[in-house]
C-alpha cells in the first residue's frame, strides 16, 4: 500500500454545492468506513449531501450519472471489490472504473473516486479511515470531488 507523496489538504468551503454519495453495498465494514471518512469531509466542507446505495459496484456508473443528471454538482462513488480466483475482479472494476470516468466527461461534472480495487480484506481495513486504518479513501474521494467542481465552478465565472 502506498500511501506516499498523498497531497495535504485543508478543509474547502463548499457551501452551495449538492453531492451525492454513491456507495455500493459489498463489503460493509469498509464500505461503512469509506462513507463516514466521506461524511466528515463533507460536513465539514458544508457542501449539502446526500446518500443512495446501490446493489454492487459494477452499479455506481448508472446511478452517479442519474445524480448528476438530476442536478447535483458532483457525485462520490464508493464501492469495495476484492479479488477472488475468476476474472470477475477484472471485469466489474474495469467496468466501474471506465463507467465512472465515462461520467464524469460526458457530464462535465466531477466524480470523486473512491473504488477499492483489493486484493485482500485487510487492504480494505487499511484504507477506509477505521480506527487503526492508515487512509482514509472515502474522505480523499469526498475532497477530490469537492476541490473539483470548486475548479470547474471558478472556470465557468471566467467565461460568464
Amino acid at each position: 500500500m502506498s500511501g506516499a507523496g498523498a497531497p495535504d489538504h485543508d478543509t474547502l468551503d463548499a457551501t452551495g454545492l449538492t453531492v451525492v454519495v454513491v456507495a455500493g453495498t459489498w463489503h460493509d465494514i469498509i464500505t461503512d468506513g469509506l462513507i463516514a471518512g466521506a461524511e466528515r469531509e463533507l460536513e465539514a466542507s458544508g457542501a449539502t449531501w446526500s446518500l443512495v446505495r446501490v446493489p454492487g459496484s459494477f452499479e455506481l456508473p448508472v446511478v452517479s450519472k442519474a445524480a448528476l443528471d438530476a442536478g447535483a454538482d458532483a457525485v462520490v462513488a464508493l464501492g469495495v471489490i476484492i479479488r477472488g480466483g475468476t476474472p470477475h475482479f477484472e471485469y466489474v472494476s474495469s467496468a466501474a472504473t471506465d463507467g465512472l470516468t465515462r461520467v464524469a466527461l460526458d457530464t462535465g461534472k466531477p466524480v470523486g473516486f473512491g473504488l477499492l480495487t483489493l486484493d485482500d480484506e485487510q487492504q480494505g481495513l487499511d484504507r477506509a479511515g477505521l480506527p487503526g486504518s492508515k487512509e482514509d479513501k472515502g474522505a480523499e474521494a469526498a475532497h477530490a470531488a469537492i476541490a473539483t467542481a470548486l475548479t470547474l465552478r471558478a472556470l465557468r465565472t471566467l467565461t460568464a
